[in-house]
C-alpha cells in the first residue's frame, strides 16, 4: 500500500533479454527500470538470455553506450532498491551459479516470474 494514499502500490517487472551485443535495447530496459525505481515504483528486473551475464560482477561494464548512463550504475541502483533475478535456465546454459552472482542478485525460474507479473497492480515490460 502507498503510505500517502492507502492505494495498492504499483509494481514494474522488466525482463531484459539482450546483452552487450544489443546495447541500446539493453540500456533502455535498465534505464526504464531505474527511472521507475527513482520515481518510487517497486521494481523487479529479470535478466534472461545474454542479459544473464549482467548478474556476474564486472560484466555490466562490457556494455558501453554513448549518451547513456553506465549500465553498472543502473544495475547497482536496481540491486540496491529493487529485485534483480537471473533466469534459472539462462544461468544454467551459461554455467552461472549463485556463487558467481553479484551480492543481492538471485536465480529463479519461470514460476516466480509468472507469480510476479500476475500480481495485482503490476505492469510487465519485455526488452
Amino acid at each position: 500500500m502507498s503510505e500517502q494514499t492507502g492505494a495498492p502500490s504499483r509494481r514494474l517487472v522488466v525482463k531484459s533479454t539482450a546483452g552487450a551485443s544489443s546495447p541500446e535495447l539493453t540500456n533502455q530496459a535498465f534505464t526504464v527500470a531505474a527511472s521507475a525505481l527513482a520515481a518510487g515504483v517497486e521494481v523487479s528486473v529479470w535478466l534472461t538470455g545474454d542479459s544473464a551475464w549482467f548478474g556476474v560482477p564486472g560484466r555490466a561494464g562490457d556494455l558501453v553506450l554513448e549518451h547513456a548512463a553506465p549500465l553498472e550504475d543502473l544495475l547497482a541502483s536496481l540491486v540496491d532498491g529493487g529485485t534483480v533475478t537471473v533466469c534459472t535456465q539462462c544461468a544454467a546454459r551459461r554455467g552461472i551459479t549463485p556463487d558467481d552472482l553479484l551480492p543481492g542478485v538471485r536465480i529463479a525460474g519461470a514460476p516466480v516470474f509468472v507469480e510476479e507479473i500476475m500480481a495485482p497492480q503490476t505492469q510487465a515490460l519485455v526488452y
